[in-house]
């Protein structure tokens, strides 16, 4: 993130709404992680909305063209109908669409709802970790008219694939996609922000030290 008032402000914001929680972690890729990203705490009006604000924000900044929101289910769902109406606010009015997990038999049928999948598309999801998620997406895309223009996630974790890569996981899905991968923050934001006010939070110079010692092991230099 460009701004670190914004970062430090959005970081502040996450830890309040307990998204961003800080224990002992077993991720899915095996690795104990100090620190652990729920988006699924983000679930009352105000606070789906303050984040939709600091979406609409870092989209608009980064200048990208795009036609239509795409949300991969289930995450992406709330993310990116209230992304479409925080840009509203601010005068760009775009569709929006997300996949169902299973493809409906009856009524309008088909594998997504919303706006016409076509034309340039940007996906927006929570936090990349591996990718997987975002390529599980763009296989989806693969069957319409739709060209990926861009993703953009709350949280980039900054890591390596594995202890042999030497580009993180939005460094290797820029380059496989030929994308660009927008995050609003990431574990350097997160680090940045227990440096410089350790003293508002408890524990933080143990938080600090973890989070530091995870990005040296599992982070690209």
């Amino acid at each position: 993130m460009s701004d670190r008032g914004e970062a430090k402000g959005l970081v502040d914001f996450l830890i309040d709404s307990g998204v961003l929680i800080f224990g002992n972690f077993r991720l899915k890729s095996g690795r104990e992680s100090p620190y652990f990203f729920n988006l699924g705490s983000i679930n009352t009006g105000v606070k789906t909305t303050r984040l939709a604000e600091a979406y609409a924000d870092r989209i608009l900044e980064a200048g990208i063209a795009f036609d239509l929101l795409f949300g991969p289910a289930y995450k992406g769902i709330p993310l990116v109908v209230s992304t479409a109406e925080a840009l509203a606010r601010r005068g760009y009015d775009v569709g929006w669409a997300f996949n169902r997990k299973e493809v409906k038999p009856h009524g309008e049928g088909g594998h997504f709802v919303g706006a016409e999948i076509g034309g340039k598309i940007l996906l927006v999801d929570d936090v990349l970790t591996a990718g997987s998620a975002i390529r599980e997406s763009i296989s989806l895309l693969k069957h319409t008219d739709a060209e990926l223009a861009g993703v953009i996630v709350t949280m980039d974790r900054q890591e390596c694939l594995s202890n042999k890569s030497a580009k993180t996981a939005v460094q290797q899905i820029e380059e496989e996609l030929k994308v660009p991968v927008l995050s609003l923050l990431n574990l350097d934001d997160v680090i940045a922000f227990f440096k410089k006010e350790p003293e508002t939070q408890i524990n933080s110079a143990s938080i600090l030290s973890r989070l530091q010692e995870y990005r040296d092991e599992y982070g690209v230099n």
